[in-house]
């Protein structure tokens, strides 16, 4: 009998491959994207002040830029987003910090140990206790990436800090040897603190033209490598929307739409992103040995430990079609036939579920790219900015 493949094909059942690409090359493909569009991307513009009602922004030189809409993707630590719910908003801390590495993939291929490693497209993962690590070929084949996720050792005001000598190699001594032949490829090794944020009130700010995207709404640990794929899906979906507008009044109405699409999705990613940490992190003992029995048993059930088998989770994940989304959130309230109408989300229930790091991990892939918002935007807005690395949008409608 022959072998059946360990997962679907991404292609052959969502209709698209699995896209795994280094951040760095992504914010690339995305600014060329944009520039080749028309947006102008203003570098170092340092948002001093917000006036979400206006809306507009006033950056750190003096200059204000007025506008019909303003999105914040201003990350974790967002300012908008405090801005918004009119109170401090500061990110949570998750316990953990992740050490990122990148090493070449030659040099592996030089030891029969690491040869499968470097040569094979897949992830590898290891679990420990309070541990865990993932490790996968980047640039095609010429980068393996790893992610270290470990217990937060860093000062309380120190976020980001360079790995002392050998502390990887002394916490990692008793895991698997070929980990350790790994670390000791590496070099200049930082280590990050890791942090998520908390359910929000609201996305959209009451006036109607401010909403936020990303990380400042819902960032999450990397647990489900889906933190820039949840990023990705939000500019799919408002793009969409904004590409319907038919009038300056809608544009409110269109925020609400892309809340309620958007919002319960991506809060049930950052929970199950949460409770992987406890799977992944259990300490030697029953029910380390209970979760490891499940995982050599390959017994696929609904709560699966190793999620990419799990067809349930693996299929809303993946499955989702940001475009379709779109039509049915714009169906239901074209139906309401009034603005300001209630709209319900779309296929995105919340349910509790019992990146990676310099990586942009995009789910397969939602028949969408990342730059899909700004090709609406071409059309839609008379002028758009994007200021800093921070991110904040600023948009001119024409109609």
């Amino acid at each position: 009998m022959s072998e059946q493949p360990f997962i679907p094909m991404a292609q052959d059942t969502y209709g698209a491959p699995y896209c795994n690409v280094h951040r760095a090359d992504y914010h690339d493909l995305l600014v060329v994207k944009c520039r080749s569009l028309g947006v102008e991307v203003l570098l170092g513009s340092h948002v001093a002040h917000a006036d979400l009602s206006a809306p507009s922004i006033t950056l750190a030189n003096g200059t204000t830029l007025t506008a019909d809409l303003v999105i914040g993707a201003d990350g974790l630590k967002s300012k908008l987003r405090a801005l918004l719910l009119n109170r401090p908003s500061p990110p949570y801390l998750t316990g953990d910090l992740a050490y990122r590495i990148l090493i070449s993939a030659a040099k592996m291929r030089e030891d029969p140990d690491l040869v499968e490693l470097a040569t094979t497209p897949m992830f590898n993962i290891w679990m420990g206790p309070q541990a865990h690590a993932v490790c996968y070929l980047l640039k095609g084949a010429q980068v393996y990436n790893i992610v270290l996720c470990c217990p937060d050792n860093l000062p309380t005001d120190v976020n980001i800090a360079p790995a002392a000598p050998g502390e990887l190699e002394s916490f990692f001594a008793p895991w698997d040897p070929r980990l350790q032949k790994l670390l000791a490829l590496s070099h200049d090794v930082s280590k990050w603190r890791l942090q998520n944020s908390r359910q929000l009130e609201t996305w959209v700010h009451a006036d109607g033209k401010f909403t936020l995207l990303g990380d400042s709404c819902h960032a999450t640990l990397p647990y489900l490598a889906q933190g820039a794929a949840m990023a990705v899906e939000d500019g799919a979906v408002l793009g969409g929307l904004l590409g319907k507008l038919q009038s300056r009044e809608q544009l409110g109405d269109v925020l609400k739409i892309y809340e309620a699409l958007r919002k319960a999705r991506t809060e049930r990613v950052v929970q199950g992103s949460t409770h992987q940490q406890d799977i992944f992190h259990l300490e030697d003992g029953e029910k380390q040995r209970e979760r490891d029995a499940v995982l050599l048993a390959d017994d696929v059930k609904p709560g699966f430990p190793n999620k990419w088998r799990d067809d349930e989770l693996r299929d809303w994940l993946f499955g989702y079609d940001a475009f379709e989304e779109v039509e049915k959130g714009w169906e239901q309230y074209n139906r309401e036939r009034r603005f300001g109408s209630k709209v319900e989300p779309v296929g995105c229930a919340v349910q509790e579920e019992g990146a990676l790091g310099s990586v942009a991990v995009v789910s397969p892939l939602m028949r969408m790219w990342g730059w899909f918002v700004f090709s609406v935007w071409a059309s839609v807005f008379s002028r758009v900015y994007i200021l800093g690395i921070g991110i904040v949008f600023i948009c001119s409608v024409v109609l």
